[in-house]
C-alpha cells in the first residue's frame, strides 16, 4: 500500500459499565456493562478506515482470544493489520471504565504495557518503508520514549507530515521533544497543561494553552473543553468552536474522533477551522454511541452532523 495514513499505537479490549443511578462507594450499582474494541491508536484508525482513508495499523496484540477479535473487527472496517505484531508471551491491551448515570467518567483503569514492551525501535525500524510510502502519520503516547525518537527520525527522512494524541495527562509529556515536530496535537485540558505548563481553566485558558504549544513549534494546537467545546491556534489564526448539541452515551473514544476528523479535514485540504468542525462533528457522532468507535461513521453522516 502506497500513500496510506500510518497509525502507530495501542490497540485494546475496552470493557465499560455504565450505572444507572448514582454511583455508591464500596458497593455495587446496577447499570450495563459492553465490551468492545479499543485503544487511541486502534479508534484512531478505526474511524479515519470508517471514512474512507487507507490505513496501516502498527501496534501489537497478544496471541489470545481478545487479540483475535481486535483484529477481525479492524480488518473487517478496511484498516490493514498485516504489520500489527502478534505475540503468545503478552496479554492484549485492555481498558477498564466506569461511567455515571450520565455517561461521565468516573474511573478507568488500563493494561497497556504490551506496547512500550513490543513496539520497540528495532520494531519501527524494520517496518521503515511504511513510513517511504506514507502520507500521513498518526500516533498516541503509549509508546516509549525510545521508539517515540526512532518514530520521529523516520518521519523527518522521509518528509513525513505527524500528529499525535496525547492519550492521557500522565502519558502526554513523552510528547515533549518532538513538539516541533507536529502538524497536530490536540489534549484535554490535564493534558494540555502537562505540555506546556498552563492551568486551563476556561476558554481564555484553553486559548493561551493553545497558543503556547503553537510558540513550542505546533502547527495546529486543539485543546478540548469537554461541554463547552474547544479553541484551536495556529500561527495565524485562533477560535473557539462550541460543543454539538447532542445526548451523551458514552464519551469514551470522543477525542480520538475528534482527532481523525481533523486528520481527515487536513489529508482533503480543507482550511484549518474547517478541519476542526470535522472534528467536533466526528465527535459529536461518537458521543451518541455506546461503542468506542461509532459504527454507523461515514462520510455522509459526517457532514449531516456539520450541517445542524
Amino acid at each position: 500500500m502506497t500513500d496510506h495514513l500510518l497509525v502507530i499505537g495501542a490497540a485494546s479490549i475496552d470493557t465499560k459499565g455504565r450505572a444507572d443511578q448514582a454511583i455508591q462507594l464500596g458497593t455495587s450499582t446496577p447499570g450495563a456493562i459492553r465490551v468492545s474494541v479499543g485503544g487511541v491508536g486502534r479508534n484512531i484508525a478505526e474511524n479515519l478506515a470508517r471514512l474512507g482513508e487507507p490505513v496501516v495499523l502498527l501496534s501489537a496484540v497478544g496471541d489470545d482470544d481478545a487479540g483475535r477479535v481486535v483484529l477481525r473487527q479492524a480488518a473487517e472496517c478496511g484498516i490493514d493489520v498485516s504489520h500489527v505484531l502478534v505475540d503468545a508471551g503478552h496479554r492484549t491491551a485492555a481498558y477498564l471504565a466506569v461511567l455515571d448515570e450520565t455517561g461521565n467518567l468516573v474511573m478507568s483503569v488500563d493494561d497497556m504495557g504490551i506496547n512500550p514492551e513490543l513496539i520497540t525501535p528495532e520494531f519501527i525500524y524494520r517496518r521503515r518503508a511504511l513510513f517511504r510510502d506514507a502520507c500521513m502519520l498518526v500516533l498516541d503516547a503509549n509508546l516509549s520514549p525510545a521508539t517515540m525518537q526512532t518514530i520521529f527520525r523516520l518521519a523527518r527522512k522521509y518528509d513525513v507530515v505527524a500528529c499525535a494524541d496525547p492519550t492521557t495527562a500522565t502519558l502526554a509529556p513523552r510528547l515533549l521533544p518532538h513538539l516541533p515536530d507536529l502538524t497536530l496535537v490536540a489534549p484535554n485540558s490535564a493534558e494540555a497543561e502537562a505540555l506546556c505548563g498552563v492551568v486551563v481553566r476556561d476558554r481564555e485558558t484553553a486559548l493561551a494553552a493553545a497558543q503556547k504549544l503553537v510558540g513550542l513549534g505546533v502547527r495546529i494546537a486543539i485543546v478540548t473543553l469537554g461541554a463547552t467545546g474547544l479553541v484551536y491556534a495556529t500561527s495565524q489564526e485562533s477560535g473557539h468552536i462550541p460543543a454539538l448539541q447532542t445526548e451523551i452515551v458514552d464519551l469514551t473514544g470522543a477525542g480520538d474522533a475528534l482527532t481523525a476528523g481533523v486528520v481527515f479535514g487536513l489529508l482533503n485540504d480543507f482550511p484549518v477551522d474547517e478541519a476542526v468542525r470535522l472534528g467536533v462533528s466526528a465527535a459529536g457522532l461518537t458521543l451518541q454511541c455506546r461503542e468506542t468507535v461509532c459504527p454507523t461513521l461515514s462520510l455522509d453522516r459526517l457532514y449531516d452532523q456539520l450541517a445542524i
